[in-house]
């Protein structure tokens, strides 16, 4: 059976919630509101038609960065793999669509965002601005890359920039990493952040 991808744009509903598995998988998830746009001729302004609730579940190194990225609110983009998981309760039949994220960042057609190496992030430039100790063996990272880093660090440096104006200079020049396949579904042990109740965004 084929698999059904997609990439959803919304808002974040819920605060994202956080917890490993049985087999100590990372797992994080939260509520994504989906709202039309739409053109309404006769008042002659946009207005918000229907909106869709979706639940993002993320794995392994997503799930864990994601905690310290979303906001309850925050404009998202999300892509991944649909489900749609069907359950009975008595007698009623209810369904849930469901993304296994892929991957997951802010809509920049809405606002600006600032990109940060995790730890051990594939691709993560040699004395870039990611944390001390990433992982060693990671990918190795094409020239033009650090090429556009150093440029851009030195174009600040020579402009008499203070050290954080320089940093910031750096992780604008950097690309994003490769994000990691999604992991196997399973129980979760563990607590929340923000607890995970589902619930609409205001």
């Amino acid at each position: 059976m084929s698999e059904t991808h997609v990439t959803v744009i919304g808002n974040v509903a819920t605060e994202v919630s956080y917890g490993e598995t049985n087999g100590g998988v990372p797992m994080a998830s939260f509520r994504l509101g989906c709202t039309e746009r739409r053109y309404d001729r006769q008042r002659e302004c946009w207005v918000d038609g229907e909106t869709q609730w979706v639940r993002v579940t993320a794995w392994r190194a997503l799930a864990v960065n994601l905690i310290g990225s979303l906001a309850k609110g925050d404009p998202v983009l999300v892509s991944g793999r649909l489900r749609v998981r069907e359950w009975t309760e008595g007698e009623v039949k209810r369904s849930r669509a469901e993304i296994d994220a892929r991957s997951v960042g802010h809509d920049l057609t809405r606002g600006t965002t600032a990109f940060r190496w995790a730890a051990g992030a594939r691709g993560q430039p040699p004395g870039g601005p990611g944390p001390v100790g990433a992982e060693a063996g990671s990918e190795v990272v094409p020239e033009w890359i650090v090429s556009a880093v150093e440029a851009r660090r030195g174009s600040a440096v020579a402009l008499g920039a203070p050290p954080a104006v320089v940093a910031a200079a750096v992780v604008r020049a950097l690309p994003p990493g490769g994000g990691p396949a999604p992991g196997e579904p399973g129980e979760v042990a563990g607590g929340s952040r923000g607890g995970g109740a589902a619930g609409e965004s205001g």
